[in-house]
This record gives C-alpha cells, sequence and structure tokens, in this order.
C-alpha cells in the first residue's frame, strides 16, 4: 500500500511500493526478448536479450537502494543510463566525493579504446576469409578491449571527474596473481557485484562460502549459455562447464596442495589464473558461437 503523505512532505522515492516491481523487469524483459528469437539473426538476438538482462538487473540493484539515501533525481538516471557498474548504492551515494583521476588514466583508456578499434575494424580484415573461427575470434578480442577497456573505462573516468564513486569495471585483470584474485577483484567487476549481492551474500552463511561460491560459477555458467549457446543454437553447456572449472581452479588454489604449489601468489600463482581462465576460453566462446554470431555481427557493423 502506498504511504500517505501531504504535497511535500514526503519525496517521491520515500513511497512505499510493491517489492515485486523491483523484480518484474528481470521476469518479463527476458521473456520478451526470448520473443524474438524466430524474428532476428542471431548476432541481433544476442544483443537484445543481453540488453533485457541488463536493464532487468539495473533496475533491481537500483530499485533496492533508491530510499537508503537522499540523493537528486538525475544521479538516479545516470546510474541506470550511463553506467555499467552494478553497485547502486555507491553510485548514488552523494556524501561520498572522489578525487579526479590522473592524465595517464585517460591516456590508458584512450590507447585500450583505440587497440579494440584496430582489432576490430582493422587487423579482423587481414585474416583470410579462408579462417573464419580466427576472424571472428580477432574481432571479438578487440570489441572486448574496445567496450569492457576502453569506453566503459572512459566513462569511469568522466564519473570520477563529476565526484562520483565509479570503479572501473576492469581492474587491470592481469595483473591478478590468482584465479580467485582475477574473479574477485579484477574481471566485470560490475556482474562480480551483482552475484555477490543476489547469490553469494544471502547464501554463504546457511550453505557455507564453498558451496555459495560453487553457486556463483554455476549461474554465471548458466547465463553465458543463456547469452552465447542459444543464440548459436549449439554448444550447450560448455560455458557453464568453462565456469565450473573456473570454480574447481578457485577451490584447488584454497586447498593445502594448492597453498603448498603458490597457487595464490607470485609468478605461480598468475601461470595458474593464465592457464585457467585462457586455456580452456574455446569452451565459454565455443566455434559454433564465433562463426554463427560474431562473424555475421562484424560483417553487420562493417568489420568485415
Amino acid at each position: 500500500m502506498l504511504r500517505q503523505a501531504t504535497a511535500g512532505s514526503q519525496p517521491i522515492a520515500a513511497i512505499r511500493l510493491p517489492r515485486s516491481i523491483g523484480w518484474l523487469p528481470l521476469l518479463v524483459l527476458p521473456l520478451c526478448a526470448a520473443a524474438t528469437r524466430t524474428l532476428l539473426p542471431p548476432w541481433a538476438f544476442m544483443w537484445t536479450l543481453a540488453l533485457a538482462i541488463y536493464a532487468a538487473c539495473k533496475w533491481l540493484t537500483w530499485w533496492r537502494v533508491r530510499n537508503r539515501a537522499a540523493h537528486p533525481p538525475w544521479r538516479s538516471s545516470a546510474y541506470l543510463l550511463a553506467w555499467p557498474g552494478m553497485d547502486a548504492e555507491t553510485f548514488l551515494d552523494t556524501n561520498v566525493r572522489v578525487p579526479p583521476p590522473r592524465l595517464r588514466a585517460w591516456f590508458i583508456a584512450g590507447l585500450e579504446t583505440s587497440l579494440g578499434a584496430v582489432l576490430l575494424w582493422g587487423a579482423a580484415r587481414s585474416v583470410p576469409a579462408s579462417h573464419p573461427l580466427l576472424r571472428g575470434w580477432t574481432g571479438m578480442l578487440g570489441a572486448i578491449f574496445l567496450l569492457h577497456f576502453g569506453i566503459f573505462q572512459v566513462l569511469a573516468l568522466f564519473w570520477q571527474t563529476c565526484g562520483v564513486d565509479a570503479p572501473a569495471i576492469m581492474a587491470a585483470p592481469l595483473r591478478s596473481t590468482s584465479l580467485s584474485e582475477f574473479w574477485g577483484k579484477r574481471w566485470n567487476l560490475g556482474f562480480h557485484q551483482l552475484a555477490h549481492d543476489g547469490i553469494f551474500a544471502p547464501l554463504h552463511r546457511r550453505l557455507g562460502t564453498f558451496i555459495a561460491g560453487w553457486l556463483v560459477f554455476a549461474v554465471s555458467g548458466l547465463v553465458h549459455d543463456l547469452l552465447i549457446s542459444i543464440p548459436a543454437r549449439a554448444g550447450y553447456g560448455l560455458p557453464t562447464a568453462y565456469f565450473l572449472l573456473q570454480g574447481a581452479g578457485v577451490a584447488l588454489e584454497r586447498t593445502a596442495f594448492g597453498k603448498k604449489l603458490g597457487l595464490r601468489r607470485g609468478w605461480r600463482g598468475w601461470l595458474f589464473m593464465a592457464a585457467c581462465t585462457a586455456g580452456p576460453a574455446f569452451l565459454l566462446f565455443h566455434p559454433a558461437f564465433v562463426t554463427r554470431v560474431i562473424v555475421p555481427f562484424m560483417k553487420a557493423i562493417r568489420a568485415l
């Protein structure tokens, strides 16, 4: 029920609304996107489904914290429409102001954006058409650099310049000296925040850290299967297998054997991290996805 209030005595954000409004987009938007599967080419369906899930998750994270601290309406709009992160409480907190980023950070972001564009619209063209898988991987790496390390980084720097606490989505993942550090502190922190708040935090006390952590990796795999294998109509279960392997690697790090081998520190930890993440990457981005989704997408944006 709505809380009765006289005009001007209570901000709109403080009005109590049904909790289902927060979850409703997560139920409706992906279903609406799924209905377009037979209407759109695979690459367009992938982006439609990804944007639907992303928008629903953004709304849910905002809905949960919208009343915790007073903030101007523009801050909510900026979080929902102009920031890819999922830590709504931090972004909306007007009591915290961060110092402006250094010029070096802008230079690196520009360099990574340029590298992504060169890989996507330049290097991929130089790969012979007889090697579509290599073409697709080159373009896909370019897209990752362009978005996650480039545009998203530029957005983070912009909001930091405005005094908003908006940490980068990618926190130098190649500096990770353990697999746990890679997934927990450096790679795609937007998804990590969402998984921590939505899965790990509610379950780790009841199920334990080990099982809750495994569930995070399992859900990550299922989401990637949804966005990768379903548009490609092949390779079902391979992305999930990839993330289950990551969970196994993290578990191995924490065993007495893993500690004895030094898998959570130094060069050994880095090598273990690199082997676990890059070695089975063909399970995550399997050939059917690259050739049926990525390559046609590259042609659609004139990258090939």
